[in-house]
């Protein structure tokens, strides 16, 4: 048996950890992932395509109402980076706010020394040199998550709103770039550069010599993307989970709470073309959201995740439960 799986390239690295494990003790199933970007696993989901459609972004409400045969299932909780190449001060972590990263990505903030960045990091001696923004050119659920954050945080800046696929506005230095593969050699090859990167890729990130920066939270703090950071911004968001689990997580009230996390989904259709495809995919999701299969730390460790909390593991195994064949 066979089951297909494309998109996100923040999910991507941990199905690499997931597959040859669950293909040892299962060898009658192959699972075969891609990481295309959410906005075609989406598509190819919905296509029938693939039988896995994996994405960081939750369907539009536009798309669920042309297309009410596919669930959103959450598989782990992820969060979101911002990366940049700053070249003498890749060892700090730079303060930003989603105001200064939305008017970087408007384009009026300009150059590193930019008065507000400097307000938010007295005492660095930050270049006069121009900021170059990269940006994704496919579509991407990272996408969706920053321009949800700018959108939540920086409402007078940024008012292009959110989407895989969001209406950039035009700056003079910026770059585009495909996957999170894609926006971390962005980053190495240009210095002054900024990116907002999967914090799957957060190795990646430190290993190529790049910062990452302390994000402004709702509570007005700045703070890292750690474990307990992801955690405390999750407990105050789980509870708004609603049982088609199509929430956003972004910017959650909290002291702690890291503004940018979010549900990684399997995008699945609730009818497979037959029986066997549907027991097979339905055995795969269970064990992927089970504490004693997938989200067991010596997977989700490996890409910066942290697990589905135990409500919303039992609102995942129920939607699983509506696969058929």
């Amino acid at each position: 048996m066979s089951l297909l799986e494309t998109g996100s390239t923040l999910l991507y690295p941990l199905f690499q950890k997931w597959v040859p494990a669950y293909e040892a003790a299962h060898p009658e199933v192959t699972i075969t992932p891609a990481g295309t970007g959410s906005g075609t696993g989406i598509s190819q989901a919905i296509a029938g395509a693939v039988q896995i459609g994996a994405s960081d972004a939750y369907m539009s409400d536009a798309q669920v109402a042309a297309n009410p045969d596919m669930l959103n299932i959450p598989l782990a909780i992820s969060a979101q980076i911002i990366a940049y190449n700053v070249p003498g001060l890749n060892n700090l972590h730079l303060k930003l706010s989603g105001p200064i990263l939305a008017g970087i990505y408007t384009g009026h903030i300009v150059y590193w020394d930019d008065p507000a960045i400097r307000a938010a990091n007295p005492g660095v001696n930050l270049p006069h040199h121009t900021i170059v923004p990269v940006r994704r050119n496919d579509s991407s659920g990272d996408s969706f998550l920053f321009t949800q954050y700018l959108t939540d945080s920086a409402p007078s800046v940024w008012t292009a709103g959110y989407g895989t696929s969001p209406t950039w506005p035009a700056v003079s230095a910026e770059i585009g770039a495909v996957g999170n593969g894609g926006m971390v050699q962005a980053l190495k090859s240009n210095p002054y550069s900024i990116a907002y990167v999967g914090i799957s890729y957060m190795d990646q990130v430190s290993a190529a010599g790049l910062g990452y920066a302390e994000l402004e939270n709702k509570a007005g703090r700045y703070v890292l993307p750690t474990e307990n950071n992801i955690v405390a911004a999750a407990q105050s968001m789980v509870p708004s989970t609603p049982a088609s689990e199509r929430v956003s997580l972004v910017f959650a009230p909290g002291q702690d709470a890291y503004p940018i996390i979010n549900y990684e989904y399997a995008i699945v259709k609730n009818r497979q073309a037959d029986k066997n495809t549907a027991a097979a995919l339905k055995a795969f999701l269970e064990w992927a959201v089970s504490a004693q299969g997938g989200n067991q730390s010596q997977f989700l460790n490996a890409v910066h995740f942290i697990p589905l909390p135990a409500s919303v593991r039992t609102l995942s195994d129920h939607q699983i439960s509506e696969i058929n064949g």
